[in-house]
C-alpha cells in the first residue's frame, strides 16, 4: 500500500481523499475540499428554518425542521391553524398559519331608533321597541303621526326600505281650539 501521509484527507470511517477531492468527513457533516494544508470545510448556506418549527433534524448538513408547530397560544388558550374563535361578543379572532393570532373587532351599524338596548352576549345594540325617534323628550314610534299634545302631531322621517332614522321627528302645530 502507498503512503497516504500528508498527501491527502481521512473521513470518520478512515477513507483516504487525495489533494483537490471533494468529500464529506462524515454522515453529519458538510462538503469538505481535500487541500495540501488539510480538510477545508464550507459551510454553505442552508434554508432558514421555519419560525414555527418545534423539531429539527441536525444529521445531514443543513438542519432540516421535522415538525412544525400547527396551533397558536392566545390568552392562555390552545386553537389550532386556521381556527375560528370568538374572544367576546365583538371580537372574532384566528390562528393563522404562521402562528399568530389576528383579531377583528365587529362595527355596528347605526340604530334604527333612539333607545337601543344592550344584550348580553351580543355585540351591537338592539332596538326592542322598533324603529323611533324623539318628539321632544318623548320616544314616539316611526312610520305613524302621534298626537303630542292636543295642538301638535309629530312623526318620524325615515327613508323607505333602510329605516335611516332622523334623530329628531318632524312636528307640525295646528290651530288649538
Amino acid at each position: 500500500y502507498p503512503d497516504y501521509r500528508g498527501k491527502g484527507c481521512v473521513d470518520e470511517s478512515g477513507f483516504v481523499y487525495a489533494i483537490g477531492e471533494k468529500f464529506a468527513p462524515g454522515p453529519s457533516a458538510c462538503p469538505c475540499l481535500c487541500t495540501e494544508e488539510g480538510p477545508l470545510c464550507m459551510q454553505p448556506e442552508c434554508p432558514r428554518l421555519h419560525p414555527r418549527c418545534v423539531h429539527v433534524d441536525t444529521t445531514q448538513c443543513c438542519p432540516q425542521c421535522k415538525e412544525r408547530k400547527n396551533y397558536c397560544d392566545f390568552r392562555g388558550k390552545t386553537y389550532q391553524t386556521l381556527e375560528e374563535f370568538m374572544v367576546s361578543p365583538c371580537e372574532k379572532c384566528r390562528c393563522e398559519a404562521n402562528g399568530e393570532v389576528l383579531c377583528t373587532v365587529s362595527a355596528c351599524p347605526q340604530t334604527e331608533c333612539v333607545d337601543p338596548v344592550y344584550e348580553p352576549d351580543q355585540c351591537c345594540p338592539i332596538c326592542k321597541n322598533g324603529p323611533n325617534c324623539f318628539a321632544e323628550t318623548l320616544v314616539i314610534p316611526a312610520g305613524r303621526e302621534v298626537k303630542t299634545d292636543e295642538c301638535t302631531i309629530c312623526h318620524c322621517t325615515y327613508e323607505e326600505g333602510t329605516w335611516r332614522i332622523e334623530r329628531q321627528a318632524m312636528c307640525t302645530r295646528h290651530e288649538c281650539k
